[in-house]
């Protein structure tokens, strides 16, 4: 058996011409252009991809995006003023901070800065409790994207055994909330789980989110499970990977995301789908 692909390159078109038909139809009947601000502190080339992938979604989806960036050196305060400034702008409706930041920064207190109403990363304490209550009002992309990503192929959820590896507050906790309310029985494994295998085999949806290269293998998952790599990792050559082997696992998945091309395309996506979603509450 060889597993179908979970193609979220193609998925991700689908959605983004959706929504950028739903932007233009806000702009043309209220108005209103959905609008992402993106902070970048800093000169990690990786940070620098994703906030210029991020950017150029914006704009092809007829959103405005504005990009504030900073030199490494920045006093935390000149960030947090602009964020401020940001909160205040009735015309911008999501907030992103860039992460990782350097190393005068308090990233737990930049996050918390942003309104949680322009929050569309969904990293806000209030919309992390918001989540845990069952009432989300801005879900991370991430675990969003793979939510969106399993109702595209009618993935049974309701009893379904649930693996996720990896415990980070991005992926793995709020991934476990969203399974959890479609009511999948769930289980978080972590860099202390004793034999990881063992809960691994059981999951009829093993989502791998915890960032080491080729860690799930073949042998680890259960015959025609829904694998799901959140992992995006390079190989001592230089090519992308995920958390999961990819070759021995598609032997054995019913469906597997690929790296790249799988959850990674969907993560900005929702992103979107977030930033709309704000900028459509500013007329309740």
């Amino acid at each position: 058996m060889t597993a179908r692909i979970l193609d979220g390159n193609a998925l991700s078109q689908i959605v983004r011409a959706e929504l950028a038909e739903k932007a233009a139809a806000l702009k043309a009947t209220q108005n209103i252009v959905p609008c992402l601000a993106v902070i970048l502190v800093g000169e990690d080339p990786a940070s620098a991809v994703y906030v210029r992938n991020k950017v150029a979604a914006c704009e092809k989806a007829g959103f405005r995006s504005i990009k504030e960036t900073y030199p490494p050196n920045v006093e935390p305060m000149v960030v947090l003023g602009k964020i401020a400034a940001l909160n205040a702008d009735p015309s911008v409706h999501g907030i992103l901070v860039q992460l990782p930041l350097p190393k005068q920064f308090d990233a737990e207190a930049v996050l918390e800065a942003i309104s949680p109403e322009k929050d569309v990363d969904g990293f806000h304490a209030e919309n992390v409790g918001a989540l845990m209550q069952g009432n989300p009002r801005f879900v991370p992309c991430t675990p969003c994207g793979v939510m969106k990503m399993l109702a595209s192929e009618n993935v049974p959820l309701k009893g379904a055994e649930a693996v996720i590896v990896g415990r980070s507050n991005i992926v793995g906790k709020p991934m476990a909330m969203l399974l959890l309310a479609e009511s999948c029985t769930v289980t978080i494994c972590h860099s202390r789980t004793k034999d990881l295998a063992f809960h691994t085999r059981r999951a009829d949806i093993l989502v791998a989110a915890v960032g080491q290269p080729k860690m799930i293998t073949g042998d680890m998952i259960k015959p025609g499970a829904t694998v799901i790599d959140v992992g995006i990792n390079r190989t001592p050559e230089g090519k992308l990977c995920g958390d999961v082997d990819f070759e021995t696992a598609k032997e054995v998945a019913g469906l597997i995301t690929p790296v790249p091309g799988g959850v990674g395309p969907m993560t900005i996506t929702m992103l979107l789908a977030n930033t709309l979603e704000s900028a459509e509450r500013t007329l309740k």
